[in-house]
């Protein structure tokens, strides 16, 4: 065991670990089943950062296959941290590990957009994506969809419009959120998109997608899109 691991399950608390525990879903046949948490909040998992900042690769792995939620996150901070540094080991790393270790949405979202964002920003052939979407795991397919963060945030809209679209017929909540998400982030850069995203897909969307979509639009664009059937 590592010692940031020893120091982490020493700062645990069960209160906090039973909250947690009902908060991601960790039940029967709910999305987060059988995951495992020690209590720690983010910002606590976050202030072991700078004591395992020269963790070797082969550590951040073991930290990364922990049983344990917060050591799994503490992980995924660490790789961000050192991505611009070894850019194709860290993808690589987390593309291998995706649906075992990064097993829940909060670990997705903390990651998705920096590494696998990141590392296909520059370049042309996006095609792991399309692949990841169309994967049986939720979480493999959040990825794609969070991985356009980056993209969006450069004013490339187009890997999320056509994501969005392949997805609509998905039947996660979990991908209704994050699809509903990343067209609002986009119509917050160039509001034409998704308007024009809108118009197109709007009968077809899935409720939960259309209202994070919408979030952001007047009272009456809001109207106009929620009464389409």
């Amino acid at each position: 065991m590592l010692d940031v691991q020893q120091a982490m399950r020493a700062a645990g608390s069960a209160e906090k670990a039973a909250h947690s525990l009902r908060f991601f879903k960790t039940g029967p046949g709910q999305y987060g089943e059988g995951d495992r948490f020690i209590g720690l909040t983010v910002p606590q998992t976050r202030s072991f950062v700078t004591q395992s900042a020269q963790l070797s690769f082969e550590q951040l792995d073991e930290l990364l296959h922990s049983p344990w939620h917060e050591e799994r996150l503490l992980a995924l901070i660490l790789m961000c941290r050192r991505f611009k540094r070894d850019r194709h080991r860290i993808y690589q790393l987390y593309l291998a590990n995706v649906s075992g270790c990064v097993n829940n949405w909060d670990l997705v979202d903390t990651s998705a957009p920096t590494i696998v964002g990141g590392y296909l920003l520059p370049e042309t052939d996006r095609k792991i994506l399309y692949r990841l979407a169309e994967s049986a795991c939720l979480w493999e397919r959040r990825v794609a969809v969070l991985a356009t963060l980056t993209f969006i945030r450069a004013d490339q809209f187009e890997d999320v419009l056509a994501l969005c679209q392949r997805l609509l017929g998905d039947r996660e909540d979990l991908m209704h959120k994050a699809c509903g998400w990343m067209l609002r982030e986009a119509g917050k850069r160039q509001l034409s998109v998704l308007l024009q995203f809108l118009e197109q897909c709007s009968r077809r969307m899935p409720r939960t997608m259309l209202r994070y979509a919408i979030e952001k639009l007047s009272p009456e664009q809001r109207r106009h899109f929620m009464a389409r059937e």
